[in-house]
């Protein structure tokens, strides 16, 4: 597997998959005349987005927290790091037939369903390892490149984390991602990318710490100026009225006095002075983005769906349990352009 550094060096596009990306340069400006009109529907694990910009169908397989815990003998050097996650999801319950399962075969019976419904993309937003392990990415990697689909992965808060490693969360995840989960990214930045399928950008944005650095708000701006349509993909929710500490990207709540799991987690305290401005500046700009057609999440482990501003964000159940979500863009038909 080719590794290279990423702060570095700037995103290069990605060949022989069918996709072109847009990571880090500025994009062509363009005036944005008015709001993208989406209608979206959710019945479990299939989605349905339909606006008068989509021009061809788009089939899009998610996939979040898988947490695969394979590891092999390059992993007893970091056990005392890893041990608790590795034990976590051994056994799961399939979420609709309540059979049991685990999160390898999980992920493989979730490919298999993306070549059977002949996907676009897959995309992969965080969790999908415990702990950065070489031997589940190694596997991870493989499995992806047999399917020949194209893929999209940004990385969750256990990606790049061993539990009880010293250091920032900011460092560590620079740390991990550049040893052991950069050939994921198909030589894009792993924090921002964006990809174009049929006419609609997919947004990557990695807000695994909870929070946005100023480089992804700039991005995010770039990107809104030029008048695509926009999907956003996150691992962390985005926060919405009523929602729990988990919704953690923009929620006014987060902060020293609201992280109850840094000791089991083994890792720094969020701050005291919660969210920086420049997380708040993203949330702001997302939700007043008038091309941005939604945003598909994960981390909660479980399926819902919140309306913000207008802009539908949808969170997968765990594909450690099986969970993912069916999601097809499809253009408008004459029928319903007369009533919506």
């Amino acid at each position: 597997m080719k590794r290279r550094s990423f702060i570095a060096g700037t995103a290069t596009a990605i060949t022989g998959l069918g996709i072109s990306t847009n990571s880090c340069a500025p994009p062509p400006k363009k005036k944005i005349e008015q709001l993208f009109k989406v209608c979206a529907t959710v019945d479990q694990q299939k989605v349905s987005f339909y606006a008068e910009v989509i021009n061809e169908s788009i089939k899009v397989v998610h996939i979040a927290d898988t947490h695969l815990f394979m590891d092999d003998k390059r992993g007893i050097p970091f056990q005392d790091y890893s041990n608790r996650m590795a034990k976590a999801y051994n056994q799961t319950t399939h979420f609709l037939t309540r059979e049991k399962t685990n999160p390898k075969e999980s992920f493989e019976r979730t490919l298999a369903f993306a070549k059977e419904v002949n996907a676009d993309v897959i995309t992969l937003v965080g969790d999908i390892f415990s702990f950065p392990s070489e031997a589940a990415i190694d596997w991870v990697y493989s499995k992806l490149d047999a399917t020949g689909i194209p893929y999209i992965f940004i990385a969750g808060n256990h990606d790049w984390h061993y539990e009880g490693m010293e250091g920032s969360l900011e460092s560590l995840r620079n740390t991990w991602i550049e040893k052991r989960l950069l050939p994921l990214y198909h030589e894009n930045h792993p924090l921002m990318a964006a990809y174009d399928f049929k006419g609609i950008r997919f947004l990557a944005i990695d807000n695994s710490t909870y929070q946005i650095n100023k480089e992804q708000l700039a991005f995010l701006s770039a990107q809104i100026t030029t008048g695509l349509p926009l999907v956003l993909l996150v691992h962390i929710p985005m926060y919405a009225p009523g929602k729990n500490i988990s919704f953690g990207c923009g929620n006014p709540f987060w902060g020293a006095a609201t992280d109850r799991n840094f000791e089991l987690e083994r890792r720094p305290k969020w701050p005291e002075s919660g969210h920086t401005q420049t997380t708040f500046d993203f949330y702001k700009k997302v939700f007043d983005a008038p091309n941005l057609m939604g945003i598909f999440a994960g981390h909660k482990h479980r399926n819902s769906i919140e309306v913000i501003k207008g802009k539908p964000q949808i969170v997968s159940d765990d594909n450690a349990s099986g969970g993912y979500l069916d999601i097809d863009f499809l253009p408008l038909e004459d029928q319903h352009k007369k009533i919506i």
